[in-house]
């Protein structure tokens, strides 16, 4: 009923840059916040960045002057510009959404299945 389609992963080399979007659809009353999360290979899964209807944005101290996210409130839709990408930037990354379906409506978070993204000479 809702989902969150990512896109814009792949494999690049040091110092390259990469562009994540996400689209979320389906029955939506009110996205409240989207953001992007990271989980690498033995690690727990970490806030990368988000933001919120007023536009106001939050960062990993890690991808701050990096990465910078954005948001089309008419598509519904969140992006996230990687700049100089390091090789610890590799990990899986993951659309989220904090949304209500309904007026009135409890907001829960909406996940995107991921996209690999892979920093490696």
């Amino acid at each position: 009923q809702v989902q969150l389609v990512e896109s814009g992963g792949g494999l690049v080399q040091p110092g390259e840059s990469l562009r994540l979007s996400c689209a979320a659809s389906g029955s939506i009353f009110r996205i409240n916040a989207m953001g992007w999360y990271r989980q690498a290979p033995g690690k727990q899964r970490e806030l990368v960045a988000d933001i919120d209807n007023s536009g106001s944005t939050n960062y990993a101290d890690s991808v701050k002057g990096r990465f910078t996210i954005s948001r089309d409130n008419a598509k519904n839709t969140v992006y996230l510009q990687m700049d100089s990408l390091k090789p610890g930037d590799t990990a899986v990354y993951y659309c989220n959404a904090q949304l209500s379906r309904r007026f009135g409506g409890n907001v829960y978070n909406y996940w995107g299945q991921g996209t690999q993204v892979t920093v490696s000479s």
